[in-house]
């Protein structure tokens, strides 16, 4: 049987480019070669695609240079269904032209991208017009994902259950500082969260428990959006992750997750920078997982988690993030991650789903999407071109 060709997308143009390299060389390394081949294809924080076996080296992106790499730059043919990805040289002698080299033909690609530019729901629709598979959520879904504040509109619209928070903008902030501070103060009680609308790692988030440290919030956030999310906080939540796996109403949960962090909040350092496994990413945080919250409390947070991802109309494996108020037992939703660090693996082993049969489901998800949209009637014809003169006029007399 021939295998299938799968394209692992990652890197970009993103404040969280490093914690996509390793995300991506992890699931890399768990393709279970047997049944796929498999083209890594590194996006640098310029912009350019590259590919060849080297990028299996985690050493190379610390001071990345590929002409030393000996690595292809290459682009994406964007004809409907063709899946190339093409280097393009200078030929040799007089009449040298332009020498193309189809590197690698791509059955479905996996994006391992977290942020903007990647996560965000540009590449979804890149690969979308080239016509095709690719394992993450689509445009819709990953473009609410990545913007929180798009995202608390919608999850509130839908009747879900969201902390209160303030929309601001940068203009407004170096406008009049004073009178946002004051908008806040006045809708929301300490502590708040300040997070930048479209980042994530926790990048830029910080708690705020009284006027200065409000003021010192705002300011980093706004250094890296221009749009800034003000969040009601809660004292030492419960914090509570859920992955969801599917496509098209056939969806399943893994274990649930209570991420351990001592400084109030699980900011980036805790993420990916504490202990002496870094480079494993979100794999080598602190957690408990099937934490004793209690079963109703377990179910409803699963159901929840399973609503969003139906409601979002995501496919493929995103990860879920609840609190849950010590004082009340309320459980609020903080986010959907469309593209997990990790890609959540690490929630799914203990229900005996391996990161190679992960992987397996979600490129099948992939391909069921993908034939699902190949159904789809892209011809409908009419006279109206007949009836057009550009310039001129219409042939009942009337100005186009």
């Amino acid at each position: 049987m021939e295998k299938l060709h799968l394209g692992v997308l990652y890197g970009s143009r993103s404040c969280e480019h490093e914690v996509s390299i390793i995300s991506a060389l992890q699931l890399i390394r768990a393709i279970d070669r047997s049944k796929y081949d498999v083209t890594p294809v590194y996006i640098t924080q310029q912009g350019e695609w590259y590919t060849g076996e080297r990028l299996m080296d985690m050493a190379l992106y610390t001071d990345f240079d590929p002409f030393k790499a000996g690595l292809k730059r290459v682009s994406l043919d964007l004809t409907a269904g063709s899946g190339a990805l093409i280097h393009y040289e200078p030929g040799k002698g007089l009449l040298r032209g332009i020498r193309e080299e189809v590197v690698a033909r791509i059955d479905c690609f996996i994006p391992v991208f977290h942020g903007l530019h990647g996560e965000d729901g540009s590449i979804q629709g890149l690969l979308e017009l080239a016509n095709i598979p690719y394992t993450s959520p689509g445009i819709v879904g990953s473009a609410v994902g990545m913007d929180k504040i798009m995202m608390k509109h919608f999850f509130r619209g839908m009747g879900y259950p969201v902390l209160e928070g303030v929309d601001c903008l940068r203009s407004r902030w170096q406008a009049d500082a004073k009178g946002m501070i004051s908008e806040i103060e006045a809708k929301l009680p300490y502590p708040v969260f300040v997070k930048p609308a479209c980042l994530g790692s926790s990048i830029g988030v910080s708690r705020a428990d009284d006027q200065k440290a409000l003021r010192d919030a705002l300011e980093l956030a706004f250094s890296y959006d221009r749009r800034v999310l003000v969040e009601q906080g809660l004292d030492k939540p419960v914090e509570i992750n859920c992955s969801v796996l599917g496509y098209d109403g056939e969806t399943e949960t893994s274990v649930l997750e209570m991420p351990l962090t001592d400084v109030g909040t699980l900011d980036f350092e805790t993420k990916y920078l504490r202990g002496s496994h870094s480079s494993k990413g979100m794999a080598s945080m602190g957690r408990v997982l099937d934490p004793d919250i209690g079963e109703d409390v377990s179910e409803h947070i699963r159901s929840l988690a399973v609503s969003i991802f139906n409601a979002l109309d995501c496919k493929g494996v995103v990860r879920i993030d609840f609190m849950i108020d010590r004082v009340s037992g309320k459980v609020y939703i903080t986010e959907i991650n469309t593209i997990p660090g990790s890609l959540a693996y690490y929630l799914w082993a203990k229900k005996g789903v391996t990161y190679p049969v992960l992987i397996d489901r979600m490129v099948d998800c992939a391909l069921k999407a993908q034939r699902e949209k190949d159904e789809n009637s892209y011809a409908f014809r009419s006279s109206i071109l007949k009836n057009v003169q550009l310039g001129g006029k219409t042939p009942k007399g009337g100005k186009l």
